[in-house]
C-alpha cells in the first residue's frame, strides 16, 4: 500500500479517509499478518477509518437524467428572475432604505449604490413576499370584518301589523305557488319538438325586432320606464322632477305629474292598474332621491299620497304581485315594505353594509330579492323574514335584480359589467353573462314565460339574449348617451329603452 502525508491512501481502489502514516503503516503490515487485503479493508472499516458506501443504495444519474436537471434549474432561475422583473419598485431611495429597515435588511452595502440597493428590495419581495404596513393591515382587518358583517344577518321581533302581513302573504301566495307548479308540470308534459317550436318562434320574433319610435321625453336625462299592464301606456321619470304618461303606439303625451323636487329614480305601475282597478285609485308609484315617495292616480296631476319617513335617497320602489304591499328601497342600508291600505310601514329590513338600490319580487309573491352597492344580494322569504339565499360573485355594486316567471331563477347586473343568473334550487350562480362593456343598470324577463332576458347598459346599447342557454339575439343601439332602463309590454309586441341623451325609443317587430 503506498503511503503519502495528507492524501488518501487507495486500498483496491476504495478510499482511505483522514487515514494517518501511521495507521496506514499498521494497515500496510496487516497485509502479511492476515493474508488477504479483503480482510484488511474489513478490518478498517470496522475501525472508522474507512467509509465505503453501499453499492447498491446509490445509482449513477445518466446523462439524459443529469441535462434534464440541469435544463430545469436553468428554467426555475429564468422564472424566478422573469418573478422580480414583474415587482414593482419604487425609484425613491429613501423609502427604498426605509421598506429595507421595515424587512430588517441593512439599507445599504459595502460599494453598493442606489440602483444596486434598489435590485436588493425587489429580490427580498420575490423571496418573502410584501409586507404590509400598518394602515395596509388595518384597512385589510376593516375590509374582512365588512365582509363578515355582510354575511350575518340580524332578526329582531316584529310588531303585530307584521305578523298580519307575514300571514297575510303566506295565504295569497301558497296557491299561486301550487298553480305555477302545475303549469310547469304541464309544460313539461309536452312533446320536446312542441315545447322547442315555441322557444324558436319567441327567439325569432326578437331577432327581428327594429327601432320603432324615438321621442324626446323630458328636458332632462331620463331614468326609468315601463309599460302598464294592458301595454298601452309607458310611464317615464326624470331628474327634471317630472313624471309623464305617453300613448303607445302613438308615443304622444298623456298627462304630466308634478310634485316631487328632486330627481325622480322610479315610477311604477300597481300589478292591476288600467285592467282592474279604478283609475281614481293609487294606480303608480314613483321615488326621489330627497326620500320621497309618492302615489299617483290615473286622473290627477298631483300625488294621492306619501310614504314619508326615508331620510335619504329612495332608489327604487316595487309593487308586490297582490298589489298590496310597496316595497322601497334606501341608500340607508335599508329596505321597506309598505301596506297600501293603511299606508303605513310594516316591515324595515336591514341586511346590506351599503346602500340598498334594486328589488324583486318573485312572481308567487313569497320572496323579494334586493341588491346593494355592496356586490351582493340577498332573497328574503317575505312570509317569514329570514334571508334564504346569499348572493356572492359580483365584484362591483349591484344595480339590478330580476326574478324569472318559472319562479326558481334570479338575474343580477353588476357595476363589474356582468349579468349572473342564479337557480334558487341548486343557491348557487349556473351562469354568468359577460354582458356589457360598462355597468347594467336595468333587467327584465318576459313577463308572460321568461324565454328571454333584456340587459340595459351605460355603454349605450340594450340587448337581448335568449333563454335556456342566454345566447344574444339582438342588440338594440341607438341611443347618444347611456341607457338607464328598458322594459318589455305585458304583451310582448314592444320594448322600451330610456336614455341619458334625453329620450325614450320603443322597439317592435319590423
Amino acid at each position: 500500500i503506498p503511503v503519502k502525508n495528507s492524501k488518501p491512501l487507495i486500498l483496491d481502489e476504495k478510499c482511505l479517509y483522514g487515514a494517518s502514516e501511521s495507521k496506514a503503516m499498521q494497515y500496510g503490515s496487516l497485509e502479511g499478518k492476515v493474508g488477504s487485503k479483503q480482510e484488511a479493508i474489513d478490518i478498517g472499516i470496522k475501525a472508522g477509518n474507512i467509509n465505503i458506501s453501499d453499492p447498491s443504495a446509490t445509482m449513477e444519474m445518466t446523462l439524459e437524467e443529469r441535462i434534464n436537471k440541469r435544463q430545469a434549474e436553468i428554467l426555475a432561475e429564468f422564472e424566478r428572475k422573469k418573478k422580480i422583473r414583474q415587482i414593482q419598485v419604487t425609484t425613491d431611495d429613501n423609502e427604498i432604505k426605509k421598506l429595507l429597515r421595515e424587512r430588517d435588511l441593512p439599507i445599504t452595502l459595502f460599494g453598493e449604490g442606489p440602483a444596486d440597493r434598489r435590485e436588493r428590495l425587489r429580490e427580498s419581495i420575490a423571496e418573502t413576499g410584501p409586507i404590509k404596513n400598518k394602515n395596509a393591515e388595518e384597512i385589510a382587518a376593516r375590509r374582512k370584518e365588512e365582509r363578515e358583517l355582510t354575511r350575518t344577518t340580524w332578526y329582531h321581533e316584529g310588531s303585530e301589523s307584521l305578523k298580519t302581513a307575514r300571514l297575510w302573504i303566506a295565504q295569497y301566495s301558497l296557491p299561486r305557488q301550487v298553480q305555477r307548479l302545475k303549469k310547469a308540470r304541464e309544460f313539461g308534459a309536452l312533446p320536446e319538438n312542441q315545447k322547442n317550436s315555441k322557444l324558436q318562434q319567441t327567439h325569432r320574433h326578437m331577432q327581428a325586432v327594429a327601432s320603432y319610435c324615438s321621442q324626446i321625453g323630458h328636458s332632462r336625462p331620463i331614468s326609468f320606464c315601463q309599460f302598464s299592464p294592458n301595454s298601452k301606456i309607458l310611464a317615464t321619470c326624470s331628474w327634471d322632477g317630472l313624471c309623464k304618461l305617453w300613448s303607445i303606439p302613438e308615443c304622444e303625451e298623456i298627462r304630466t305629474l308634478r310634485g316631487h323636487k328632486s330627481n325622480v329614480g322610479t315610477i311604477t305601475f300597481h300589478p292591476y292598474a288600467t285592467t282592474e282597478l279604478d283609475s281614481s285609485a293609487a294606480c303608480m308609484a314613483s321615488c326621489s332621491a330627497d326620500g320621497e315617495v309618492k302615489l299617483w292616480n290615473m286622473e290627477n296631476d298631483e300625488s294621492v299620497a306619501d310614504l314619508e319617513g326615508h331620510e335619504m335617497r329612495v332608489a327604487r320602489v316595487a309593487y308586490h304581485p297582490s298589489g298590496r304591499f310597496l316595497a322601497t328601497t334606501c341608500y340607508d342600508k335599508s329596505w321597506r315594505l309598505w301596506d297600501l291600505q293603511t299606508t303605513q310601514e310594516v316591515l324595515h329590513q336591514e341586511g346590506h353594509s351599503k346602500g340598498v338600490h334594486d328589488i324583486s319580487f318573485q312572481i308567487d309573491g313569497s320572496l323579494a330579492a334586493t341588491g346593494g352597492l355592496d356586490a351582493y344580494g340577498r332573497v328574503w322569504d317575505l312570509r317569514t323574514g329570514r334571508c334564504v339565499f346569499f348572493l356572492e360573485g359580483h365584484l362591483k355594486e349591484m344595480y339590478a335584480v330580476c326574478f324569472s316567471p318559472n319562479g326558481y331563477q334570479l338575474a343580477s347586473g353588476s357595476g363589474d359589467n356582468s349579468v349572473k343568473i342564479w337557480d334558487l334550487r341548486k343557491t348557487s350562480c349556473i351562469y354568468t353573462i359577460p354582458a356589457h362593456t360598462n355597468l347594467v343598470s336595468r333587467l327584465q324577463y318576459q313577463k308572460s314565460n321568461g324565454n328571454y332576458l333584456i340587459t340595459s347598459s351605460y355603454d349605450s346599447t340594450a340587448k337581448i339574449w335568449g333563454y335556456p342557454g342566454y345566447v344574444p339575439l339582438k342588440t338594440l343601439a341607438g341611443h347618444e348617451g347611456k341607457v338607464m332602463c328598458v322594459d318589455s309590454s305585458e304583451d310582448g309586441e314592444y320594448i322600451a329603452t330610456c336614455s341619458f341623451d334625453r329620450t325614450f325609443k320603443l322597439w317592435a317587430k319590423e
